[in-house]
């Protein structure tokens, strides 16, 4: 579309006429992602043009309007000049009624007509594709205190409007992300985590039934809604960036074991369809894993219904739902290190410091063995699928499995060899420095693992690298003549050497405190027996 004649009626002034192109424009564009280079210095215009237009006194249709066709514009970070500066990004606010200091705005309590909250809605829209995209808008909404003027936007939203609090809190997330400073700021002088709990409490219609303890939602409840379920995934990626930052006052920790508590909730909630139910878990999970492990307490000290005497008991029904949400990322997801590294960083480390935690989790994932007959990473059981992920490409999901099965094992090489065989399980011990055998750094409890009578049985005959019972093979050298093998021997060694030279390979040995080392410097450091200038016997 030609935009030189939307450019005439913006210098004419004429509004109707202005707000009837500028649909025509939207109405045309309001898929479009990418742009034609050529009309680049006619959209910059456009941008001026539309902003000039904002500050005069027009009708709240007229400037949606206008509004809409800036938040098309802004996909495209060529044309975001006119707008990434104070001026700009003071105007948007003001639409949007977010107040910031020395500038006017509406009064935040006043009551909006539909079209004046399509206004803020609009405005809102805009500031997050320019901030997402522009990293000068980014500097001066750091500026400007726009993160402050949004919390203060929040406090008095006592009724939900969803989409001005959706986007509010999208901002905010934007904000929060690219800008350390805000962040930090967010945490030390804007109570955000306050407001962002006050805003979940609401969103979620949250009871307490203990101080640390949000009362079980009715079985009989429908699934929460899709709107809510939005607004509360954006609180849980702003309070994600917030409790990045460190702090360990007593408010603080209250705060977070406050959060912790509601994860708990929120991991028992389904939404309306399995696809966000899966999401919010996800968002929820990735802001467990941000709290100190010593919070994780408060998803278990709920009570329960028995059954979870031998736990100390404690409640795992969220323990279960985190279970089977890796299992599901596992089976279905093609992003491991984002879809999966979260789950299993937060049962590794609830598992390392909460002993109850490990125990059942250990008994759903490490089942004492019976079957014995095939390799631990062959099958469908939950075990074969994190031993399978102990040799995956990416190294973060490959550590991240072994660590969670090493700590299972309370960090105890022989269970874990026991359970995963010795292949799957040498890059964590190289890593570990572990290949000798031993133990980990952290304090377990002394209860021991009982073997099954099966696996006591089958143990001589298993395979430790392989972690099963191997058909036996036959033995290559078994015709051979004893020249036959020297010249083997012989050709082999050669073959080694060749590659080592060639540095394609090199020959490692084991130190004595089970790390990796080059075969000639473990050679060097093998205890060989003095000899004596003696010549008695």
């Amino acid at each position: 579309m030609d935009l030189s004649g939307i450019l005439v009626q913006i210098e004419n002034g004429n509004d109707e006429e202005i707000e009837k192109r500028l649909q025509e424009y939207n109405a045309e564009n309001s898929k479009t992602f990418s742009f034609d280079c050529k009309q680049e210095e006619a959209r910059i215009k456009l941008c001026q043009g539309i902003l000039t237009v904002l500050d005069q006194p027009v009708r709240p249709q007229c400037q949606s309007t206008c509004l809409e066709t800036m938040r098309i514009l802004s996909r495209d970070k060529r044309v975001l000049g006119p707008v990434a500066t104070n001026h700009g990004i003071v105007t948007l606010a003001r639409l949007a009624c977010v107040p910031l200091p020395d500038v006017d705005v509406e009064p935040l309590e006043k009551s909006l007509s539909l079209a004046e909250e399509r206004v803020v809605v609009e405005a809102l829209k805009c500031m997050c594709n320019v901030v997402f995209n522009s990293a000068a808008a980014q500097q001066v909404g750091a500026d400007v205190q726009l993160a402050q003027g949004l919390c203060a936007r929040l406090r008095l939203l006592t009724t939900s409007k969803h989409d001005v609090e959706l986007f509010s809190l999208r901002l905010l997330f934007l904000l929060s992300a690219l800008r350390p400073d805000v962040r930090r700021l967010l945490h030390q002088e804007s109570d955000a985590m306050e407001l962002l709990i006050g805003i979940l409490e609401r969103t979620l219609d949250v009871r307490w039934a203990g101080q640390y303890e949000v009362m079980c939602p009715d079985s009989q409840a429908p699934p929460l809604s899709l709107e809510r379920s939005e607004r509360t995934m954006e609180s849980l990626k702003v309070l994600f960036n917030v409790t990045m930052s460190d702090s360990s006052d007593e408010h603080n920790d209250y705060q977070l074991r406050r959060i912790t508590a509601i994860m708990r909730h929120i991991l028992m909630l389904r939404v309306q369809t399995e696809e966000k139910t899966e999401e919010l878990h996800s968002h929820a999970i990735n802001l467990l894993s941000n709290l100190p492990v010593s919070c994780m307490d408060v998803l278990i000290d709920v009570p329960v219904q028995g059954g979870f005497e031998k736990y100390g008991g404690k409640n795992m029904d969220v323990f279960q739902v985190l279970l089977d949400f890796m299992e599901k990322r596992i089976d279905k997801c093609s992003n491991y290190k984002e879809g999966l590294t979260p789950v299993l960083s937060l049962m590794t480390e609830s598992s390392r410091y909460h002993r109850e935690i490990r125990r059942y989790l250990k008994a759903k994932v490490l089942p004492p063995l019976k079957d014995v007959k095939v390799r631990p990473e062959v099958g469908s059981t939950v075990r074969n699928k994190l031993v399978r992920l102990m040799t995956h490409i990416d190294m973060g999901v490959k550590q991240g499995a072994a660590e969670f099965l090493f700590v299972l094992c309370k960090e105890n090489v022989d269970n874990l060899l026991k359970y995963t065989g010795y292949g799957n399980a040498a890059g964590l011990l190289v890593a570990r420095g572990l290949l000798a055998g031993g133990r980990g750094d952290t304090e377990y409890s002394p209860d021991e693992d009982s073997d099954t009578e099966e696996y006591k049985s089958a143990k001589p005959f298993i395979n430790p690298i392989t972690g099963h019972i191997e058909e036996p093979m036959p033995n290559p050298i078994e015709d051979m003549t004893e020249e036959q093998k020297e010249y083997e021997a012989q050709k082999l060694a050669t073959m080694i050497g060749e590659l080592s030279r060639q540095q394609l390979i090199r020959p490692m040995g084991v130190r004595k405190d089970g790390s990796l080392a080059p075969l000639e410097e473990t050679l060097h450091t093998c205890n060989v027996p003095e000899c004596s200038d003696s010549d008695s016997d």
